[in-house]
């Protein structure tokens, strides 16, 4: 029986062909990704913008519109209410008020009355809550926690390779966060410690996609010294095509599997990751390898010089 493959082993695609198509496409869409990150903003989440938040399990199925009418009658901010599963459990978060503690205390006493009072037998949990203090430290931390991920990637690239490859893997790596950043600008779902951690594993993904395509070109560059750069390129994407389609349909796959059928909770952090996947798929390709030739990348680059001494003689 023939195994089933996707990717025929005489495929020989023209990826370099295309590479100033992308470059220009890769350009306008992150210029308009920081514009639009600049202009509207993140939804942040409670995580990064503090408040409280306050789970309820009611008896009975609830219309949230309903509960969100209800609790507006409160006066106690933009409440968001996010559905946990089905229509009988829901997360509702408060903004923060200014002032001291007592007064975010009082406010989620006053919910919780309220939520007791007019749905007997109703579960409320006991109220979340975060200070400006605290959540301010968890939003530099993750912001830290990307960009030192990024930097450090892209010295171990660096060091294993050489600097053009370590530049390619900043730059592309670059390109794939601020792709995500407009996408939930765009979109304006929530951003909490979930999508930092969905972000961490978008810059891991396309870390191992990215090294083992330049694994591929580095050992293409010292087997075929006389070859141009372009061929070369374009020869080392197709050996590992296989690879990469393989990798990220089956994420994908799983991904979408459980963005459709997952709970709503864990929405955010699935979407992410699945389009950081289709993201890091592109840039693998279509910017670290081209940015070699744009930085002087050719078949001698790396020729050591003990490469080009002659052998010992015999004595």
């Amino acid at each position: 029986m023939r195994l089933l493959k996707l990717v025929p082993d005489d495929t020989n695609i023209d990826f370099m062909g295309w590479r100033n198509f992308a470059l220009i496409l890769s350009i306008v869409v992150t210029i308009a990704s920081l514009v639009l990150v600049g202009v509207r903003g993140l939804n942040l989440g409670i995580d990064f913008v503090g408040g409280q938040v306050v789970r309820t399990t009611f008896a009975q199925p609830v219309d949230i519109e309903q509960l969100r009418g209800r609790i507006a009658t409160l006066g106690v901010g933009d409440a968001s209410i996010q559905a946990f599963g089905d229509d009988r459990t829901y997360q509702i978060r408060m903004p923060r008020p200014d002032g001291p503690d007592a007064a975010a205390n009082q406010i989620v006493s006053q919910v919780r009355g309220f939520l007791a009072r007019e749905y007997p037998g109703a579960t409320v949990s006991a109220g979340e809550s975060v200070s400006g203090k605290v959540s301010e430290e968890l939003a530099t931390d993750g912001a830290l926690a990307i960009l030192f991920a990024m930097i450090g990637i892209a010295m171990y690239i660096w060091f294993r390779f050489e600097w053009q490859f370590g530049v390619g893997a900043l730059v592309t790596l670059f390109h794939d966060v601020s792709m995500m950043l407009g996408f939930f600008s765009l979109t304006q779902l929530q951003v909490d410690l979930n999508i930092v951690a969905a972000f961490l594993a978008i810059v891991g993904y396309s870390l191992n996609d990215t090294v083992v395509i330049y694994d591929r070109i580095r050992e293409n560059l010292r087997k075929y010294r006389k070859m141009a750069i372009i061929p070369l390129l374009n020869l080392s994407l197709n050996e590992t095509l296989s690879r990469t389609l393989v990798t990220s349909l089956s994420i994908m796959i799983a991904l979408a599997t459980l963005m459709v059928l997952g709970p709503d909770v864990i929405f955010g952090l699935t979407i992410a990751i699945l389009l950081g996947t289709f993201i890091g798929t592109y840039s693998s390709i279509y910017i670290s390898a081209p940015i070699l030739i744009w930085l002087g990348v050719n078949p001698d680059s790396f020729v050591h010089d003990e490469d080009s001494r002659p052998a010992p003689q015999p004595a």
